[in-house]
């Protein structure tokens, strides 16, 4: 969940194009060989071949969110449930999850079993037990069973990573609350209900780990196969790692012995190509399938191709402004909500987004259940602002905007926001930060404004306002402390009762956006920039490619 291009390296265009176009093979050449070229071209046909900011930097969920990282997730891993499938209301030919309330359906969610055949909650919102499906292996052909379900949340109340965040927000307080029912049924028991239970399951950073092969791996050393997984996979998923060259490539291969629909793709090849100008080159020449994470003025220019395809849908992502409020002059709400009237978001989703953007107007993705943008008064109004910092006080104000240099689009934003902030007299100074250190600037939260760009996984009101704004969430770099806030914000993850959960989110919506401890800018849109061939493309709140959606048709 960390910022999406901490960890992008440099590298030279021409030699990365050279090794992209050797690494897919060369089909063209060999289809003179006759059964040469035709082994060429299948293998071309079921290979993809994706052009990345960056390969993944680790593989283990716990320590590693990377973009690389998180793509790789859902196809080495499997999970207990999964959400189903709708078709994308605006944009035709894409899969989104069903992430919607539905009181027609058990526990008013549209979800479908993977490791869980079926599952049962009990009345009171307190227990869940699922029922496990039989015959499973992993990469490393062990048995699935409910040991691997108890090993791996074991391991993130024993390894103290993100995964306390994942056991926190379900009230999970010690491993003995998951208790081992058979070999093939486990049990989640609460204290009180929680209705992110059933959610937290398809939840991307909570993969089942094959538990035999990480403790085989790590011994008595590493128990917990830590530097076993920042390497190599232990899940059961559709796809094996096969190759992990950090800088240059990494390539999945399809497991035959998977237990759900075989991939089409049979072969998956993520090249590291750090520059966006040589990702949109290598996909207008054909070289590539995928080119992810484009310029929105690149998007535009291959949306005039024929052979190339750019989907562009709503997402949960968000960009903001983290606004300080323990550092002046961000502890004066005032001050919050005068930067909030001073952001030109129409000229910024029109002049850097292209459009492939909308206003941020609540504290949560817009496309989540209870989501409410009706408190939002931040209409740009530099006069309204103005009037703010004279009642704040506010005169003669300086303060520091820090962007990352590794996202092509904040700093031009920063430069915007600059220039607006200074006709309402805020002398705004600029801080560019490397990439490498710009999270670490963030979790810090020593900086008075920084920009922050992320998306809560799970489609919930409860676990987006917790993840960010409750006091004590390892996520709230704002500094954001209103107890009030924190009460209604676990009172609604102790019930089931939805209506009393959105009476609850509405009142929390309706503070933050009053409180303002974000600059909310915009809602990025999720763009995918393909061959226009390649079908299947399904979108996920975690914002990940699952490899084995794709087919070519």
């Amino acid at each position: 969940m960390a910022d999406d291009f901490t960890r992008i390296r440099l590298a030279s265009t021409r030699r990365q194009f050279l090794k992209t176009t050797a690494a897919i093979g060369g089909a063209a050449l060999a289809s003179s060989t006759g059964r040469l070229g035709e082994a060429f071209a299948q293998d071309a046909n079921s290979t993809l071949v994706i052009a990345a900011p960056a390969t993944p930097q680790g593989l283990d969920i716990e320590f590693d969110v990377s973009l690389g990282s998180i793509d790789s997730l859902g196809a080495l891993y499997e999970y207990m449930l999964g959400y189903e499938k709708m078709d994308d209301p605006n944009a035709p030919g894409v899969l989104r999850e069903d992430t919607g309330v539905h009181t027609d359906k058990p526990n008013n969610l549209a979800l479908r079993g993977r490791l869980a055949e079926s599952w049962e909650v009990a009345p009171d919102g307190r227990k869940a037990t699922f029922k496990l499906r039989e015959g499973v292996v992993s990469n490393w052909g062990n048995k699935f069973t409910s040991k691997d379900v108890k090993w791996t949340w074991d391991r993130k109340f024993n390894l103290k990573g993100q995964g306390l965040f994942q056991t926190a927000v379900l009230g999970l307080k010690t491993p003995d609350q998951i208790k081992v029912e058979g070999d093939y049924a486990v049990s989640f028991n609460l204290d009180q209900p929680n209705p992110l239970l059933l959610k937290q399951q398809c939840n991307l950073a909570n993969p089942i780990y094959d538990a035999t092969k990480c403790a085989e791996a790590g011994g008595s050393d590493d128990p917990w196969g830590v530097n076993f997984l920042k390497n190599d996979s232990a899940g059961f998923g559709p796809y094996r790692l096969a190759q992990l060259v950090r800088g240059q490539q990494a390539v999945f291969e399809a497991r035959d012995d998977y237990w759900g629909e075989k991939p089409f793709m049979k072969r998956v090849i993520m090249r590291e190509v750090p520059q966006s100008a040589s990702r949109f080159s290598l996909l207008q020449g054909g070289a590539v399938d995928i080119a992810q994470f484009l310029q929105p003025r690149e998007l535009e220019a291959l949306k005039k191709q024929p052979n190339v395809a750019v989907d562009a849908v709503n997402s949960s992502y968000m960009i903001w402004l983290e606004l300080n409020s323990k550092i002046a002059p961000f502890d004066n709400v005032d001050v919050r909500r005068a930067i909030n009237l001073a952001i030109p978001r129409d000229e910024i989703i029109r002049t850097i987004y292209y459009g492939y953007a909308d206003e941020q107007k609540a504290p949560m993705p817009y496309i989540y259940p209870m989501a409410d943008e009706s408190f939002f008064t931040y209409g740009y109004d530099l006069a309204k602002a103005k009037e703010l910092l004279d009642k704040a006080g506010a005169k003669n104000l300086a303060t520091t905007l820090s962007y990352n240099a590794g996202d092509p689009t904040q700093e031009p934003i920063a430069l915007l926001i600059q220039t607006a902030l200074k006709q309402i007299g805020v002398e705004l100074t600029l801080e560019k930060l490397p990439a490498g250190v710009f999270y670490e600037n963030v979790t810090k939260r020593a900086k008075p404004m920084i920009f922050y760009l992320d998306s809560p996984w799970t489609p919930d009101p409860g676990y987006s306002t917790y993840l960010y704004f409750n006091s004590e969430s390892y996520v709230n770099y704002s500094n954001y402390d209103n107890k009030n806030v924190d009460q209604m914000i676990k009172d609604g993850l102790a019930t089931l009762d939805d209506n009393v959960r959105k009476q609850k989110y509405t009142e929390v919506q309706k503070t933050l956006m009053d409180e303002a401890p974000w600059g909310f800018i915009a809602y990025p849109k999720y763009t995918l920039a393909r061959k226009a061939a390649l079908k299947g493309y399904t979108y996920y709140t975690s914002n990940n490619l699952r490899f084995q959606d794709f087919s070519r048709g």
